[in-house]
């Protein structure tokens, strides 16, 4: 089983994620650009991804969407794909798109988004980048509980990776 996310902070306004996966490489950048799979792993239970459309291509756009399905609530993200490496590196801007939750997170310029992946003997070594505008938009969104969150994500992935193995 592999650990939980490491999570550091690499400067004032980064925060990086390393997780590891018992998976191929191509597989961990199938479950994240490929939006039938995507939708199928991030999120918390209770929330549905009604809205998962991505060009996965340099100047391709995204946008997510969650749902709960008990109260209704909707927020999501968008952005613009900045690079694209198949199969080991993809970043992008991301803003935050607060829907109908009473969500305060800074706002301006967008937070950097880059995954990098790596593969020795099947595993796969995920490095996720987020770098924000500023300091304060960094703690503030670290503030929201954002890497507990990509943790149980990634908890999901592990257990879909197990199902198809």
């Amino acid at each position: 089983m592999p650990k939980p996310a490491e999570v550091t902070l690499p400067s004032d306004r980064e925060v990086r994620v390393t997780r590891t996966f018992n998976a191929p490489r191509q597989l961990v950048w199938d479950a994240h650009t490929k939006p039938e799979l995507v939708k199928k792993w991030q999120g918390y239970e209770g929330w549905d991804m009604p809205v998962c459309d991505m060009d996965v291509r340099v100047g391709g756009t995204y946008k997510w969407r969650w749902k709960n399905r008990e109260d209704g609530n909707e927020f999501g993200f968008f952005g613009t794909f900045t690079e694209v490496d198949r199969p080991s590196r993809i970043a992008h801007e991301q803003y935050f798109d607060p829907g109908n939750m009473d969500l305060t997170m800074p706002a301006g310029d967008p937070c950097i988004v880059s995954v990098e992946l790596t593969e020795q003997n099947g595993v796969t070594t995920l490095v996720c980048n987020l770098k924000f505008a500023s300091k304060e938009a960094r703690d503030g969104a670290a503030s929201t509980g954002m890497t507990d969150g990509m943790e149980h994500s990634y908890t999901r992935l592990d257990d879909m990776f197990k199902a198809a193995a």
